[in-house]
């Protein structure tokens, strides 16, 4: 039965990381569920969403190659020659910076937080509260954004201020997707570039998180009810998964709006909120 689990949790990682609906209080709430009715914990879920994230790396790799050759490169420029084949200013080198400065505030929230991370910030009252809150923020950003500015316009300044939208993503129900696509959204970006520096800004701070998260269980078994192989399972499941996931959305987003995840996310809350209310399910 703990496999079934993994595999139905592996598919919901996958299934819900990209997408600006939360995959962590999905995560939460699907272990309510299932047979164990249990929470599947921050590291099993941090560990997970190496799998989904590895997808990023497969489904950008030629944006990602190009960043990191440029960003090397730009180290043996001067003053605007092309002694390394890199200009002063070059957008993919400042786009590798805005990656590295923005990822610094989850960073250090993410380590100083760790006893909220994986206690009060888990209370399904506050998934609730924020998966409507977070889906209104981003149907009004959606709704009221320019949509004229493109990835290769991003400045300092606000890739510095999606990093710190990214951050409230460590509150399960926030969406690290719809945290920082929102940001990006409201300073006037585009859809599809909001998502893509979006899905950038995440490879390095769920990499560290999932690794770290790694070290710790292999030192410090934690209070998972999944075991390795199980927790294996959902992290190949959630890669294969998220990869056709990203595809769709990335293809999606072209030519339509955000309104259907703001209405789930909406509904989601709400329902969770009666079942709370009922004491159907605990908040712990």
């Amino acid at each position: 039965m703990s496999y079934l689990e993994a595999l139905i949790l592996g598919l919901v990682q996958g299934l819900t990381e990209f997408l600006p609906i939360s995959s962590s209080a999905h995560l939460r709430i699907v272990g309510e569920f299932l047979p164990n009715a249990t929470d599947p914990g921050a590291t099993f879920t941090a560990i997970t969403q190496l799998g989904t994230e590895l997808a990023v790396l497969i489904f950008f790799r030629k944006q990602i190659g190009r960043i990191l050759s440029k960003w090397f490169r730009s180290f043996g420029a001067r003053g605007g020659s092309h002694s390394a084949g890199i200009l002063k200013g070059d957008a993919d080198v400042r786009l590798g910076w805005l990656i590295i400065l923005g990822t610094i505030p989850i960073v250090i929230v993410g380590y100083f937080g760790q006893e909220y991370i994986r206690g009060a910030f888990r209370s399904l009252w506050l998934v609730a509260i924020v998966l409507i809150v977070f889906g209104i923020l981003l149907g009004v950003a959606d709704w009221l954004g320019r949509r004229t500015r493109h990835l290769e316009d991003l400045g300092y300044g606000h890739g510095i201020a999606i990093g710190f939208a990214q951050m409230l993503a460590l509150i399960p129900g926030v969406s690290r997707s719809g945290a920082s696509t929102s940001a990006g959204l409201a300073l006037g970006y585009t859809r599809t570039a909001a998502a893509e520096f979006s899905f950038l800004l995440a490879v390095p701070a769920v990499f560290g998180s999932g690794l770290y998260e790694l070290a710790t269980a292999l030192r410090e078994p934690d209070e998972s009810p999944y075991g390795w192989p199980e927790t294996i399972l959902a992290t190949v499941v959630a890669f294969g998964v998220g990869l056709a996931i990203i595809a769709f959305l990335m293809r999606y987003i072209k030519t339509r709006s955000f309104l259907p995840f703001v209405i789930y996310r909406i509904v989601l809350g709400g329902a969770l909120l009666v079942l709370l209310s009922l004491g159907i399910i605990q908040a712990y």
